[in-house]
């Protein structure tokens, strides 16, 4: 379900302590016109982390005792949002860093190849889901690329653990997977692997920043309740919907009816 609103509002309708998993991927504050003007993204420091607690506070309120929280961000501003997590009571798990190889060099600084997604939960995670990854092989020849010092037969026939450096993560720049051609939007598969640590079927995610949908489709793929919101215009959202998931059927679920306060009559299914 898509609220077609600002994320504020959307937090406002909804009850403590009712959703399963926040994943979140906000505006950077890199200037970047996303509809309204570029302006938008471009506040100043103060004001930027005055945003970011505040949506970040709404949601610790709405995020169950044990629920998983994530957000996807640059690691210049990671330090700050950790630390106001923490100071929120918030239990850190880990900083999973995400390999973004095809940057530049920036002044006098180090080559910049990751970006930080925080993971934190509300207390002792009440769900904790070992994701497995498949065994690395050669695009050439089709081998393995380690012999993982001789003990590749002892390796889990499910595959590796998954770990906090996430090296296949690039964004998704080619048309053909994205939902927005002049947004560098993340994979679905980033935002997947967060709601499968942290949730079981049934459970509900919520993603305050729409884009381009890749958490409300991995959560529908994954078979999780979704719900969240889009300032500028959900076309690309439901566009998505009708080339990734041909085949959904508009439904209502019941129980995100539950976790409103009051709710509201324009919520929106993203549906073809």
């Amino acid at each position: 379900m898509l609220y077609a609103t600002d994320c504020f509002n959307l937090f406002a309708a909804l009850k403590d302590n009712s959703i399963d998993c926040v994943f979140a991927d906000p505006p950077f504050n890199l200037g970047k016109d996303y509809g309204h003007g570029a302006v938008k993204d471009a506040l100043e420091r103060r004001d930027y982390l005055k945003w970011s607690f505040a949506w970040i506070d709404e949601s610790v309120r709405v995020l169950k005792p044990g629920g998983g929280f994530f957000v996807y961000v640059l690691p210049h501003w990671g330090y700050h949002l950790a630390g106001h997590l923490e100071e929120k009571g918030m239990l850190f798990r880990h900083w999973i860093a995400l390999s973004m190889k095809g940057t530049f060099p920036r002044g006098r600084k180090l080559y910049p190849a990751h970006y930080a997604l925080l993971y934190f939960s509300k207390g002792e995670p009440k769900t904790f889901n070992r994701v497995r990854l498949p065994v690395p092989v050669c695009r050439h020849c089709g081998k393995d690329v380690k012999d993982y010092g001789g003990h590749r037969k002892y390796l889990n026939p499910l595959g590796l653990n998954l770990t906090d450096f996430w090296e296949d993560t690039a964004p998704a720049r080619h048309k053909k997977f994205k939902a927005r051609w002049h947004i560098n939007e993340l994979k679905s598969m980033i935002p997947g692997r967060c709601i499968e640590i942290c949730t079981d079927k049934g459970d509900v995610v919520l993603d305050p920043f729409g884009g381009g949908g890749s958490t409300y489709e991995a959560a529908q793929r994954l078979g999780r309740l979704w719900i969240g919101s889009e300032l500028i215009t959900s076309a690309a959202i439901r566009q998505r919907f009708r080339d990734h998931l041909p085949d959904l059927k508009p439904a209502r679920p019941a129980r995100l009816s539950r976790i409103f306060k009051n709710p509201h009559p324009n919520l929106q299914l993203i549906v073809p």
